[in-house]
């Protein structure tokens, strides 16, 4: 299996997590990063060292040395940088939220399928161990049928506060920043919903604060998720069907070392443990992306585009509800 070689477009933290992961990932090497500063190139390859520091993304995306790029970049500029990517033709891993809405995330893919190159949204949630588990059990019907789903992202952002994080000329707010992750949640286990109502916080630039969401389903199942900046909460999940629940605990959405499973007889709790990750858990994600690309696919059988659109609809449709509107919105 011949090895595959990685970019990275984009410094941030996300970024230095992920290039710390790879030394986990089996045939996968990274060889370039690309920032737009020589300064933030040099003080990220003095941790990471690559064989090109690129001053520009447009350099990294030419870079005939370079199989595959992941994006890092805040998520407003998703749309941008994929399309740079992909139109040179690089392969690409791209953060969430994929983009701002359903429109540029269809533009995004179309532009995949014509290039006949490999694209995935970075929902790396969906290779954690502990989440697998939890698909298997559902799958078993080991606690029936799912009646609801609560789960919640919050925390209080810190000074300096990024400016990605209110302002809507950079899709700020706590949907698309962290609301994500129980709306992907929901999706993935009860899939789209019938009817969606949504209230929001109003931050002082007009992005969401705290965003409050209900999925209904003509089966009677129902989705409660919030995500909030107000505040900082445990970040939990409980999936409960008609025969048993299961909770994920702090963290939902990134490694753990334990799953709880209660069985539906009062007060039984099973504890179900997992090996700590070796990394971040980006591991896994970035190795799953190796093993498509050494196989010549150009769409993961795991993170598919049509989750990807499911999910960027549901987010347009809470937004809507919402009254959370972007200025890439009216593009």
């Amino acid at each position: 299996m011949k090895t595959i070689r990685w970019g990275i477009l984009g410094c941030g933290k996300i970024a230095r997590k992920f290039a710390s992961d790879l030394k986990w990932v089996t045939h996968a090497e990274l060889v370039a990063v690309g920032a737009r500063e020589q300064s933030t190139a040099n003080e990220f390859a003095s941790n990471f060292p690559v064989k090109y520091k690129h001053t520009n993304y447009q350099s990294l995306a030419e870079n005939p040395e370079v199989d595959v790029i992941y994006i890092a970049t805040p998520h407003a500029f998703h749309h941008e940088h994929t399309l740079l990517c992909l139109k040179n033709k690089k392969a690409v891993l791209c953060e969430k939220a994929f983009a701002i809405n359903l429109r540029q995330a269809k533009e995004m893919i179309e532009v995949a399928q014509k290039e006949n190159v490999f694209l995935m949204e970075a929902f790396w949630t969906k290779f954690l161990p502990h989440y697998q588990k939890m698909k298997m059990m559902i799958a078993e019907k080991k606690i029936g049928n799912i009646q609801n789903i609560a789960a919640n992202f919050g925390f209080i952002p810190t000074e300096p506060i990024a400016p990605r994080i209110y302002d809507p000329k950079l899709g700020g707010g706590s949907l698309l920043d962290i609301g994500v992750y129980p709306v992907f949640l929901a999706l993935d286990l009860l899939g789209s919903p019938d009817e969606i109502e949504a209230v929001m916080t109003t931050s002082g630039q007009g992005t969401d604060s705290q965003c409050a969401m209900q999925l209904k389903y003509h089966n009677g199942a129902l989705a409660q998720l919030f995500s909030t900046f107000n505040s900082n909460l445990s970040t939990g999940a409980d999936i409960a069907g008609d025969c048993g629940r299961i909770r994920l605990t702090h963290r939902f959405h990134g490694p753990t070392t334990i799953l709880e499973y209660y069985p539906g007889i009062i007060d039984t709790r099973e504890i179900i443990p997992f090996e700590a990750a070796k990394g971040n858990g980006y591991e896994y994600e970035a190795q799953h992306v190796t093993d498509c690309l050494a196989n010549g696919l150009t769409q993961s059988p795991i993170v598919k585009f049509s989750d990807t659109l499911l999910l960027m609809e549901t987010l347009d449709r809470i937004r809507q509800k919402a009254g959370l509107r972007y200025p890439a919105d009216d593009h």
